[in-house]
């Protein structure tokens, strides 16, 4: 009986992907420091966290309209179009409003810092503040991106 129970703990712990656990050093003041030696630095940039959300394509023209939210499900305004910069960045032109996003003026959002979420994009790491403080955005150099092409954006949930 006792072996079957210890059999039944070991197989336990193999399907939950347990492991034992080395008791290591005896000095533990070496521990952290063999930690913090293997860790690799993590890459902070917005470029960087955008690519750990699972970008995925999606087609301009099913951006447009779509109501860009904060982290309490506000609309901070709607996405009017979808630019390119002389440097290669996408930016979503959005009416940005502290009413709902009604009457609202362009702000250009770079795409790494929102994330689609269902039909509406989730503005992640650009806080309401960003957006009231960003200047009025004017075409200039950025040239739109038609409807029918495709770009990556994150994908997010709730």
């Amino acid at each position: 009986m006792r072996l079957r129970n210890t059999i039944g703990i070991i197989g336990l712990a193999s399907v939950l992907g347990l492991t034992a656990v080395h008791a290591g050093p005896a000095n533990a003041s070496s521990a952290p420091a063999l930690q913090a030696a293997s860790t690799p630095a993590q890459d902070d940039s917005p470029e960087a966290r955008m690519n750990r959300r699972f970008p995925q394509k999606v087609r301009v023209g099913d951006l447009i309209g779509l109501p860009v939210l904060d982290d309490d499900d506000v609309t901070l305004g709607y996405v009017k179009e979808v630019v390119r910069t002389p440097e290669g960045k996408i930016k979503l032109i959005v009416s940005y409003s502290p009413w709902f996003g009604w009457f609202g003026r362009p702000v250009a959002v770079p795409i790494e810092v929102v994330a689609i979420l269902g039909r509406q994009i989730a503005s992640l790491d650009m806080p309401p503040k960003e957006y009231e403080a960003a200047p009025t955005w004017s075409a200039g150099k950025d040239k739109p991106i038609p409807d029918n092409e495709t770009v990556r954006i994150a994908l997010t949930r709730r």
